[in-house]
């Protein structure tokens, strides 16, 4: 048995500190970290089977090619990278000669743990010429980005909670209790409720562990978010809710929002909901008599219907009442390095959506693929990422995989996009290697945390960062050794002009830069910590973007590239985060670009004032409404494949109230068929009355190929995105209606069943072999 070992959770995008104990390869005991300044020792029930992520038997330990008859042969570095060198650039040289823009695709940046990569991989994509980045955040929180860009005046202003020091927590479509979403969830949503001076509001249809202990629950109906944050936002407005000293003072556009909002049938909207008028009442009295509102938004909004427009109304709802840049109201934070960048106003080609955070939809990868456009993507190259399940539509997911000239997927483990790629190069695991989120979320004093490596990297795998310098090498961008050695050297004892230095090479080849600092200033990094390198222009740019506020943060009077300088040090000598920014409230109008926030956004006024109740009633022939990636006590993301690590809800249960099963003569633990346009799963039937009439639910981070233990895969759980339609979006970001999709339930067939109970059989067996380890 080893010490204790810092590091964090790699589950969700709090990254709460950790600190772990191991034997040989394998995790063996798990405690918060007291000594992390952000979480402060708090831990959630999901990191406790943390060993299930980098400890099982679907690593990947060699680099793999793919053969005629698709199957997949192990090969060596050497020849992985020469190959696919030749081939990236065949393909970018095709591009030039034809005048058409780079055809690459770049599905990555990072997953909910690990962000290292994204800067090497995107700077591979700016090589090949190409702009088509897509990513988690593009399925997810692109229209809320949006938004941010119209009232704030850049798309990486982004919003904050004020959450433990509010008097009214507005809750929108999340469940923090079970998901966190912020600092010390399960702390601080206890505290309100046994607090009688705070209060708390959750607008969600189901009845949640959170909405079980706020002082009003609306129960809305699926799908009808912006009906009754509109009325309600109408309701305020008219009993003089609106904080016109702090709209005269920090806004514009206050009239026509206001015009907009008094147009609204609030009576027939608040029908439309499906919910009490009273109910409706007493949340507008405690949302005017708060001192201090703060709004947490997630995605039952943000994958919903209207889900842009959601997003605007829940901005409008603490930026109307003035709840914005005080203690316990929302806010803007900092970012050591922001985790997108601006887009200003680019398309699509192909599909003509809009970039976003520099994004285009995941949603719509295949058909930048699966079209005869001149202009279509050519090449793939997943990072982090597994769209053959988390795409909407995964039949055609899978096809435009297969259907590229190149395909290359680099991952832990050999997920389901690795197997239908041309090439899989193995990486290490978020815990053997240095490694980071962007995830600085916190306002007004913000955290960074750079993770130290648990393990040795497996045998036969590469940090993400070596990958990449070494395909560079390949591909003959890199300088030669002693150029290299040259700038190493300067990196040692000239570091803050080391970009001086470097200048002629990054000038004639930008998107060297990562693997150049990886290459020269890594050398001179703590074992281990190389790719850490990329970090350090961040940390210059912080410092020199909001100085006074570092310099808090560090406690120190340096200034300049000296402040630069001792940023990043502070970054690599802390073992368990820092602080790296701390701004006093009367700051956060210092993180917008704009003097005042634009209030009025014409699009989504015109969105908002053509809502018609009549036009969004339910479809007779899917009749019930699916939350589409419920998270549960024991599910996360993809990187948790071993179905051993589940304490609970082995099969991934659809859940959904009794009667709703009674309609088609099943109950508890039945088999059943649900069935939309795009497709048809089987799977376990749970009853669960939290849920509205009407209202079913399948978990995320399911329908994963694992090895049976006799030679064969087995698929453990429900395949979600089999049943989703990639069409079913938002107009403007292209995210998808995950959170509705209507669907309906049906009787499995005797052969359906059969396979259904044989497969849960299988995963049993793997279960009970791997609660003896």
């Amino acid at each position: 048995m080893s010490g204790w070992h810092k590091t964090a959770c790699n589950l969700c995008y709090v990254n709460c500190g950790l600190e772990v104990q191991t034997a040989g390869r394998a995790i063996t005991r798990v405690r918060g970290d007291r000594d992390n300044p952000r979480s402060a020792g708090y831990l959630c029930q999901k990191p406790q089977r943390l060993t299930w992520y980098g400890d099982h038997d679907d690593r990947l330990t060699t680099p793999l090619r793919r053969r005629p008859d698709g199957t997949h042969e192990p090969i060596g570095w050497d020849v992985a990278l020469a190959e696919i060198a030749a081939r990236l650039r065949a393909v970018r040289d095709a591009d030039t000669a034809a005048g058409r823009p780079g055809s690459f695709a770049y599905v990555g940046g990072g997953g909910q743990g690990n962000h290292s990569g994204g800067g090497f991989g995107l700077a591979l994509m700016r090589w090949m010429n190409s702009t088509r980045f897509f990513g988690a955040l593009s399925q997810e929180k692109t229209g809320d980005f949006w938004v941010n860009g119209k009232l704030f005046g850049a798309q990486t202003c982004h919003t904050s909670e004020g959450v433990e020091e509010c008097d009214l927590l507005v809750v929108l479509g999340c469940n923090p209790w079970m998901a966190n979403g912020f600092t010390r969830a399960r702390h601080a949503v206890n505290a309100i409720r046994n607090d009688p001076n705070r209060k708390m509001i959750v607008i969600d249809p189901r009845r949640t562990e959170t909405a079980a202990m706020a002082d009003v629950h609306l129960a809305l109906r699926p799908g009808t978010d912006a009906y009754l944050l509109g009325a309600i936002l109408a309701l305020v407005v008219a009993r003089g809710g609106a904080d016109r000293a702090f709209l005269d003072r920090h806004t514009e556009g206050f009239e026509q929002v206001a015009a907009a909002l008094r147009a609204i049938p609030v009576d027939a909207w608040i029908t439309h909901a499906e919910v009490d008028r009273a109910d409706v009442e007493r949340a507008v009295e405690l949302i005017l008599a708060a001192g201090a509102m703060t709004v947490r938004a997630e995605l039952g909004i943000q994958q919903g219907r209207n889900s842009t427009l959601n997003s605007y109304l829940e901005k409008l709802l603490f930026l109307l009442t003035g709840n914005f840049g005080r203690p316990g109201t929302n806010g803007l934070h900092s970012w050591l390095v922001p985790l997108w960048r601006e887009s200003n106003g680019e398309r699509s080609e192909i599909t003509g959506f809009e970039y976003i955070g520099g994004l285009l939809p995941l949603n719509t990868l295949a058909e930048e693929v699966l079209t005869d456009h001149p202009h279509r993507a050519r090449v793939l190259w997943v990072e982090s990422s597994n769209p053959a399940n988390t795409a909407a539509d995964t039949q055609a997911t899978e096809r435009a995989i297969r259907e590229c000239e190149l395909s290359v997927v680099v991952d832990v483990a050999y997920t389901e996009s690795a197997a239908l790629a041309d090439y899989v190069l193995p990486a290490a695991s978020q815990f053997e290697k240095w490694e980071w989120t962007f995830f600085d979320f916190e306002w007004p004093t913000n955290y960074f945390h750079l993770r130290r490596a648990v393990f040795d990297p497996l045998p036969g795998t590469l940090v993400e960062a070596e990958i990449y310098a070494r395909l560079a090498d390949e591909l003959g961008l890199l300088p030669d050794r002693p150029t290299l050695d040259r700038l190493t050297e300067l990196a040692r004892t000239d570091r803050p002009n080391l970009l001086t230095h470097a200048g002629p090479l990054l000038r004639e080849n930008p998107s060297i830069a990562p693997v150049l600092l990886y290459r020269t200033l890594g050398r001179t990094l703590p074992d281990g910590a190389a790719p850490a390198a990329v970090l350090w222009p961040g940390c210059h740019a912080a410092a020199a973007r909001m100085p006074t506020a570092v310099q808090r943060a560090l406690g120190t009077d340096l200034t300049g590239p000296a402040l630069g300088e001792a940023l990043f040090d502070r970054v690599l000598a802390s073992p368990s985060g820092l602080a790296f920014s701390v701004h006093t409230y009367d700051e956060v109008w210092t993180l917008m670009p704009n003097e005042r926030i634009r209030l009025a956004v014409p699009e989504l006024l015109d969105w908002l004032t053509g809502l018609d109740p009549r036009r969004d009633g339910p479809d007779p022939d899917y009749p019930l409404s699916l939350v589409n990636g419920q998270r549960r006590s024991h599910n996360a993301n993809q990187i948790l494949r071993p179905p051993a690590w589940r304490r609970t809800d082995p099969d991934g249960a659809l859940r959904a109230r009794a009667e709703d099963l009674a309609a088609i003569g099943a109950t508890d633990g039945d088999w059943v068929a649900v069935v939309s346009r795009a497709g048809r799963i089987v799977v376990r039937a749970e009853v669960d009355e939290t849920l509205r009439r009407g209202q079913v639910a399948l978990p995320h981070g399911y329908g994963m190929a694992v090895p049976d233990g006799c030679g064969g895969r087995v698929t453990h759980g429900p395949r979600i995105n089999l049943i989703t339609d990639a069409a079913d979006r938002d107009p403007i970001a292209g995210t998808p209606h995950h959170k509705d999709v209507p669907v309906r339930l049906e009787r499995v067939t005797p052969a359906e069943r059969a396979h259904a109970e044989r497969d849960r059989e299988r995963v049993r067996q793997l279960i009970e072999r791997g609660s003896r380890r």
